[in-house]
């Protein structure tokens, strides 16, 4: 089954090789990390070699953020561990390295046997932990061989996905009965994993880690843009944006400011190399652009920040500042929603007491978001209605000010999924160190 496996990847990369080529000669996101994919472990995390390891995968920024609190206090449990962290994209990169100082952090092999076993010959891990539905045939099946215990934390699977694990169940049921502990965000996701090979006394529900993400301090950029907003501003903060919604959101822009003159935006789109075709796209509209890392600079160092005008919109085009900045709205539009994409966390802004709107695509987070419906804590609108909605959010303060707070009360209600990971994993480690003795 591996050699079919792996032909078919090779094929796949192979067919591929041309659209691959042009994407690294065009872009920087694609050429990112390319040697430590292809197996040649970067020096630093040689360093690590002879220690004990825990190896965390978590694919990008949603994952790294869930991840966060987990290895925080798997290091305090763990005194003299390593935690090291592996992510595919490159903006999981640079958020893990500015999040988790003190863990190394590398980009995840391509599923090959020579790659896989390059990483694991150096790393060495006691126990390999997967965030959500990051099943690779190859490492699960290196690790299981090698004796390392594998854990899959925070672990969902969507709507979309059911059905291709269903079809492909008696391939995946020999990889999934190779995996130690699956730890689920909920029933439905445990009685899923059953069903496509998971073995029963292995899954556990402990929630949903996302609802463990707080944020600490502000970022530094969140402090200066709160001193440049103009009094009065009202603070409209649309996050994790894909291609499509911009438009419909600045389309409507015209009209919520005719009736919400001290409204700002903060545009926050999902992918880096988008951040240029966004800036075009506000430009051509003729509304006033700032772009976050310009402000930034100029003002970095600064007691005072220079001051922008209502009206103006405020292109998030830094990694990693997102979260804070929810903090600062009056109103937050959770993008990939208006699009069919799944949508983003509904939880980043509803943690403030911020009101929250989506669109109707919110597969990827259909518990969180049917827990929040529940509760009256969001407003689920279409594209033709967002930006009424978010006019008359600006407007009611009342009404979205108790909006906010039952999105904060259900936030709060839901956390505690961190430690119970942590102490299973702990138990795993454990178990795992008793049968080896």
């Amino acid at each position: 089954m591996m050699v079919v496996y792996s032909s078919l990847l090779l094929a796949v990369l192979v067919v591929g090789a041309p659209y691959w080529l042009v994407r690294m000669a065009t872009s920087e996101r694609y050429r990112a990390g390319l040697r430590e994919r292809l197996g040649l472990v970067p020096a630093g995390l040689r360093a690590v070699a002879g220690q004990r390891v825990i190896w965390v995968h978590a694919v990008s920024v949603g994952e790294v953020m869930a991840a966060t609190q987990l290895i925080r206090e798997l290091k305090a449990a763990l005194p003299g561990w390593v935690v090291a962290v592996s992510t595919t994209t490159e903006t999981g990169q640079r958020l893990a390295k500015d999040r988790l100082a003190g863990s190394p952090v590398f980009y995840l092999p391509l599923d090959f046997k020579f790659a896989v076993r390059r990483y694991l010959q150096v790393l060495r891990p006691k126990m390999l932990v997967l965030m959500e539905s990051e099943l690779w045939p190859r490492l699960i099946e290196e690790c299981a061989t090698s004796g390392v215990p594998i854990a899959v934390v925070n672990a969902r699977i969507s709507d979309r996905s059911f059905p291709r694990y269903m079809r492909l169940r008696r391939l995946w049921r020999p990889f999934l009965e190779m995996i130690s502990l699956f730890l689920a965000q909920s029933e439905e996701t445990a009685e899923r994993l059953v069903k496509i090979g998971a073995l029963a006394e292995r899954v556990r529900v402990t929630g949903n880690l996302k609802y463990d993400v707080r944020v600490g301090a502000e970022s530094v950029l969140t402090e200066m843009l709160r001193s440049a907003l103009p009094v009065g501003a009202r603070v409209i903060v649309c996050g994790s944006t894909l291609d499509g919604e911009e438009k419909i959101l600045l389309e409507a822009w015209p009209a919520l400011l005719a009736k919400e003159p001290n409204a700002v935006m903060v545009l926050a789109p999902r992918h880096p190399d988008r951040f240029s075709a966004v800036a075009s796209m506000i430009t051509a509209n003729n509304f006033r652009l700032v772009r976050a890392s310009e402000f930034r600079e100029e003002n970095v160092g600064k007691l005072t920040t220079s001051a922008w005008k209502a009206g103006s919109i405020f292109l998030l085009d830094t990694i990693g500042d997102l979260a804070s900045m929810y903090g600062l709205g009056s109103v937050a539009f959770v993008g990939g929603s208006l699009v069919p994409a799944g949508g983003h966390n509904p939880l980043e802004p509803a943690q403030f007491g911020v009101p929250v709107v989506m669109g109707p695509s919110f597969q990827n987070f259909r518990d969180v978001v049917e827990t929040m419906r529940d509760a009256n804590a969001l407003r689920i609108v279409s594209a033709e209605d967002v930006g009424a909605e978010l006019t008359k959010l600006l407007q009611d303060t009342d009404d979205a000010k108790a909006l906010g707070e039952r999105g904060r009360a259900v936030f709060d209600a839901q956390a505690g999924a961190t430690a119970r990971t942590v102490q299973l994993l702990l138990s795993l480690l454990e178990e795992t160190s008793v049968t080896t003795r």
